[in-house]
């Protein structure tokens, strides 16, 4: 299993988003910038975040995006799998009619046991870790950048 460009940047997407929520809104221009991800680009991966109920966009002069939820509510797994869909190492363990094995697959409880402690460690870090994480390492530096 690997976690591709668009798990990953969702989370710096989600981590840029809370790093400005003293802002009303986020313009996907300085997103890009700050995150170095292409504009057209963010713009997809914006809709993944938005279906999934996590940002808000607003048209306008005054428009922008915004967190709809806190970032202590969220967690690492909610966000890659809203852009990658759900976490699954093998296809078996998402779905059972996946393989004609399954009744006498000896190694299946393994891909399961360790999906479950993928998922687990994800869920166990909320967007609130990754900012605490964040802040730590910028003051470490002794400046602060808004890049990830």
């Amino acid at each position: 299993m690997k976690i591709s460009t668009k798990g990953r940047y969702g989370l710096r997407i989600m981590l840029d988003l809370a790093l400005h929520q003293a802002q009303p809104r986020r313009l996907i221009r300085d997103i890009s910038k700050s995150q170095e991800i292409p504009q057209k680009y963010l713009g997809r991966l914006i809709t993944s975040l938005r279906e999934a109920g996590f940002i808000h966009s607003v048209r306008g002069v005054n428009g922008g995006l915004q967190l709809v939820r806190l970032p202590e509510t969220l967690t690492a797994l909610d966000i890659v799998e809203a852009m990658e869909g759900p976490i699954s190492i093998v296809d078996c363990v998402a779905s059972s009619d996946q393989c004609e094995n399954m009744g006498k697959c000896a190694t299946r409880e393994i891909w399961e046991k360790v999906n479950f402690e993928i998922r687990k460690a994800l869920a166990a870090v909320t967007l609130q870790d990754i900012m605490n994480i964040y802040q730590t390492r910028q003051g470490e530096r002794g400046v602060f950048d808004y890049s990830i």
